[in-house]
């Protein structure tokens, strides 16, 4: 599991124009939540920019007044306009105490429709996950190596750990391999070649 180390400055004053003078300063107002109070704080963009601007699930390691607490990132608020981040919320992970995640899910093995020509087409990008710190992963992998062309892989057929529970529809596809486009007009071409030189045999047949 990846861990960013991300170091906060308390916050004194909450309102509104406390929280425009941590904006003008260049800073992003900041709560950590689920560790007793709210802890306000202030953090730089840059120190939380390996947790924002990637597809991966890091886990935070935030210090505010000389406390450590490891963290997630639960949501984030950007600017409308410039995409600036105005407002991250973090959640202290307990133990014992079952959290709900989003991890990225990647696959393994080679799909025998894409050697033959198959793409595969992913739907799904993100799993989301129920269960306690201890048990916390930071990838799904799915094996595809079963794959033939037309097939899809599922949420339920993940295979996952005692203790994780999967949140997401099992019905959900996750990838399939699709038929390329070209290969289609391919098949289709040779269906139709193939019909109309039976319809010239028929067609001879019923002459003779």
């Amino acid at each position: 599991m990846q861990t960013v180390a991300v170091t906060g400055q308390a916050r004194q004053s909450l309102g509104k124009k406390g929280t425009k003078a941590v904006r003008k300063e260049g800073a992003a107002p900041a709560v950590l939540y689920g560790s007793g109070d709210p802890v306000h704080f202030s953090v730089k963009p840059l120190d939380v920019r390996s947790l924002i601007y990637t597809p991966e699930f890091k886990l935070a390691e935030l210090t505010v007044d000389g406390k450590t607490t490891k963290a997630i990132v639960k949501e984030v608020q950007f600017h409308p306009v410039t995409d600036e981040i105005i407002h991250i919320d973090f959640l202290a992970l307990q133990d014992g105490h079952p959290i709900k995640v989003k991890v990225p899910v990647g696959f393994k093995g080679t799909s025998p429709g894409v050697r033959a020509g198959g793409k595969l087409q992913q739907a799904v990008r993100h799993i989301k996950l129920k269960t306690t710190p201890d048990k916390l992963v930071d990838r799904i992998t799915m094996d595809i190596s079963g794959l033939e062309m037309g097939d899809s892989i599922r949420i339920r057929d993940i295979e996952a750990e005692e203790g994780v529970e999967i949140i997401n529809p099992g019905g959900q596809p996750v990838a399939t391999v699709i038929v390329p486009r070209a290969m289609r007009s391919a098949a289709t071409a040779a269906a139709k070649a193939a019909d109309g030189a039976a319809e010239d045999d028929g067609e001879e047949a019923t002459e003779e």
